[in-house]
């Protein structure tokens, strides 16, 4: 106990403490519910929905309703709620982190929450680590809700399913979900829908890369019926630490190979150079700006031998097209880069130093190398990016469970603004965590390991091993197999299957190695899921589970992950760690140290040492990666906080411009077009020409057309002047700053561009011709005198006056 604790007593106690009069106040509604029919529990989800809208809290309704999915949960799944689960529900519900120890029913405590915050019919979203627990929890839990008359739906990576327990099936399945639903999917019960209306539903379950590529796809939309998520309303996520902290170093990013524009560079250096400065383009060499004239136009079209460049090659050719001028024209070797074994090097302009391993975004890099006549490197374009930080921090309410938070509390509150709590257990925790032993070599190591496993299955308790890699998982699983020790290896690949293995890891003899990830999200109940009762009190008298680490992980929280699943609901159970001064974490600790005294005194390979001290060193050093760690990720967020600046201002105009009726469109795209320095009356010409119908088409897809041409370069942009910015920190300069400065004067670069381009995309645009209904040409030989074939580029025999290749020869 800390000395602050001991002089103000533990916060966590004392809120909790103050939780006691909500939870007897369900306690005393329980009598009350247990009378209801079934009809009764729909009627009373009605009644409570109708009291919010005339304006009643949902914290005054939060005692009904909770005891409400009580007594649901005692009718469908045959459980009921603790004390415990109850607390862990408010504290959900109040927007914050619990922490609660594996097999204290998580999934079940969050119904609470989840039921009461789905009866504002925003949407509540429970996003789950990956897409077997997700249909799981939707299946399993589904029933609840279905008795409550609210609707669930889940969303998997390629289909969206909605639960339906109208679909054919017999009781034999219901009465086998309420054993094993806790690990086993049900599939009869779910039915395919579109996403769409997955969204709609009360209760959306999914993951959470699933919920962030669906928010960035809804950006990417051309019709607002394409669009799947509502508002970002409430979401609980389970295994809250993996999700926000784990992996919240990579962001979420919808990306498209390009390349197509890495071909197209050749071409454009072989025209480049037959077009006339003033006559063909005009620079800028202030903006740094090349542009091609009407003229110039004309002339690539013809030296492309092509009709009409907008229609036949769109506007991105045309952008990469200039591209491809500005660097023939406004790029100069040995000035702003130089070639080097193969590769363009850009030059810094103000240091003069070579910057490798930095490229020119939008294409112009790729122009350069064409034009010097080396390699053209492939680009994938970003179409679209977010990270996890910042999608999450869009819902209104945000809140997570997990067995492992309270270490971790600290980022929480940084970067979410999530206070974590630890809930009590609801029996007391009897699990014996012993001291680690510490070998000198790593081999020594797993030779102990393997003398335990023998040496407990000899006794037949069950054993969980679990390891950092699978390479050391399938290592182990062979030294086994030379001893001939059955086994189950586990190594987080197949989830469903890992699910039904992990479900049976508390049986009799039974020896499972798994990665620390396998199976996460489901028990391991002694004598077997569903148990076996004889069996599991044999295994209680063995002493339980017995859990073994074979190396510390970089982060406590794992391997507090790994110990807690032995010990639940107050079961016996034990756990150890085996660590070798050859493991990573030991060597960034400083194993040299113990090595070297333990050669000294010539302790073998294989002879373990037990100390406290090196124990709490290791938890020292891991305090200490874990700082580090969180730094990185902090600094990930930093320099993503800055584009999703823009990142909201662009999908809000987008979606503005997607939802606009077309009077209101109009008047934008009329204004936009004054701006760019045109008139109505060039506005009512291009009108006539295309007509009313093609035109208000035309509006809402250059408007959102160039919206996402702009928005990508500038993401590539940023990505380079991230890149760039780090070598300022030479220069006394935060490059923190540097890249808020320099993004902000790109951003209004692109507001200033966005308009102006709009113009000139509506302005610029034709209509392909139509041919004139009914007109029915003659059967055209493609042949001519002399058996000659006809050329592409030769006029059509048809007389059309047409080349061959647009007329008969398509």
């Amino acid at each position: 106990m800390s000395f602050v604790t001991k002089i103000f007593g533990d916060a966590n106690k004392k809120y909790l403490e103050k939780l006691q009069p909500q939870i007897e106040k369900i306690n005393n509604l329980e009598p009350k519910f247990k009378g209801f029919s079934n009809e009764e529990f729909k009627a009373r989800t009605a009644e409570f929905k109708e009291r919010l809208k005339k304006g009643e809290t949902l914290n005054a309704l939060l005692p009904q309703a909770f005891a409400l999915v009580r007594e649901a949960a005692k009718r469908t799944l045959n459980q009921r709620h603790f004390d415990v689960q109850l607390i862990g529900g408010i504290v959900l519900h109040q927007g914050k982190i619990v922490e609660m120890k594996t097999g204290e029913g998580k999934t079940l405590s969050a119904t609470l929450p989840v039921y009461l915050n789905a009866l504002e019919e925003k949407g509540m979203h429970i996003i789950t680590v990956n897409d077997y627990l997700t249909k799981r929890d939707a299946v399993w839990m589904g029933q609840i809700y279905h008795l409550l008359g609210l609707s669930v739906a889940c969303i998997v990576h390629d289909a969206a399913f909605i639960y339906d327990p109208s679909q054919p099936q017999n009781g034999k399945e219901d009465e086998e979900r309420d054993l094993i639903g806790g690990f086993k999917v049900i599939e009869s019960y779910l039915k395919p829908v579109p996403r769409k209306e997955a969204y709609l539903a009360d209760i959306t379950y999914g993951t959470n890369n699933e919920f962030g590529f669906d928010y960035l796809r809804d950006n990417m939309a051309y019709d607002k019926e394409n669009m799947a998520q509502r508002e970002l309303n409430f979401a609980i996520i389970d295994e809250v630490d993996s999700i926000l902290i784990d992996e919240a170093r990579t962001p979420l990013i919808i990306s498209a190979p390009d390349e197509e524009s890495s071909q197209m560079y050749g071409e454009f250096s072989r025209i480049i150079p037959q077009l006339s400065l003033d006559k063909d383009y005009e620079i800028d060499e202030k903006m740094k700006a090349a542009t091609l004239t009407e003229p110039g136009i004309e002339k690539v079209e013809k030296i492309l031998e092509m009709e009409d460049i907008y229609q036949e090659k769109g506007i991105k050719y045309l952008h990469h097209l200039e591209q491809a001028l500005r660097s023939h024209t406004l790029f100069k070797r040995d000035r702003d880069y130089l070639v080097k074994e193969g590769q363009v090097i850009i030059i810094d302009e103000f240091t003069g130093r070579l910057l490798p391993g930095r490229r020119y975004s939008g294409g112009l890099h790729q122009a350069i190398e064409a034009k010097e006549g080396v390699r053209v490197q492939p680009e994938s374009i970003t179409l679209a990016s977010i990270t996890f930080q910042n999608y999450f921090r869009m819902y209104k309410k945000l809140a997570g469970m997990t067995g492992t938070a309270i270490t971790s509390g600290e980022e929480f509150d940084k970067v979410y603004g999530l206070q974590a709590l630890a809930i009590p257990t609801n029996k007391p925790m009897i699990r014996k965590d012993l001291i680690d032993q510490v070998y000198k070599t790593e081999k020594g190591k797993f030779e102990a390991v393997v003398r335990e496993i023998k040496e407990e299955h000899k006794k037949g308790r069950p054993i969980l091993v679990g390891t950092t890699s699978i390479e050391k998982n399938e290592y182990l699983g062979k030294l086994l197999e030379r001893d001939v020790v059955p086994h189950q290896i586990l190594n987080a690949k197949h989830h469903e299957k890992e699910g039904q293995v992990i479900a049976q890891a508390g049986r009799l003899g039974t020896v499972t190695i798994a990665t620390n990830m396998a199976g996460r999200g489901v028990d391991i109940v002694l004598g077997g899921n569903p148990p076996s009762l004889e069996e599991a009190k044999k295994i209680k008298e063995l002493g339980g589970l017995h859990v073994m680490g074979t190396e510390r992980h970089e982060a406590r929280r794992i391997d507090n992950q790994l110990r807690g699943r032995t010990g639940r609901q107050g079961d016996p159970g034990s756990s150890q760690f085996f660590v070798s001064l050859e493991d990573s974490l030991m060597r960034i600790f400083g194993g040299e140290k113990v090595k070297s005294l333990m050669e000294m005194l010539k302790i073998p390979e294989d002879q373990p040492i037990e100390a406290k001290m090196i124990s709490g060193a290791i938890e020292s050093a891991q305090s200490k990666i874990e700082g580090m760690n969180f730094d990185l990720r902090k600094h990930v967020l930093e320099y993503d906080d800055v584009l999703n600046k823009h990142r909201e201002v662009i999908y809000r105009k987008r979606r503005e411009f997607l939802s606009a009726s077309p009077d209101s469109l109009r008047e934008d795209v009329l204004g936009m077009i004054k701006k760019a320095g045109f008139s109505e009356s060039d506005f009512k010409a291009k009108e006539k020409e295309i007509g009313p119908d093609n035109m208000q088409k035309l509006e809402r897809f250059a408007v959102l057309r160039v919206i996402d041409l702009l928005w990508m370069e500038h993401l590539d942009s940023m990505e380079h002047v991230r890149d760039s910015v780090r070598l300022r920190a030479y220069g006394q300069k935060d490059p923190l700053v540097e890249y808020k400065s320099e993004g902000h004067k790109m951003f209004k670069q692109l507001l200033n561009t966005l308009e102006v381009t709009i113009a000139n995309t509506i302005l610029k645009a034709k209509t392909a011709p139509k041919e004139t209904p009914g007109e029915v040409r003659a059967p055209v030989s493609v042949k001519t005198s002399g058996d000659k074939k006809v050329g592409r580029n030769d006029p059509c025999p048809c007389g059309s006056g047409k080349k061959f290749k647009k007329c008969h020869g398509k």
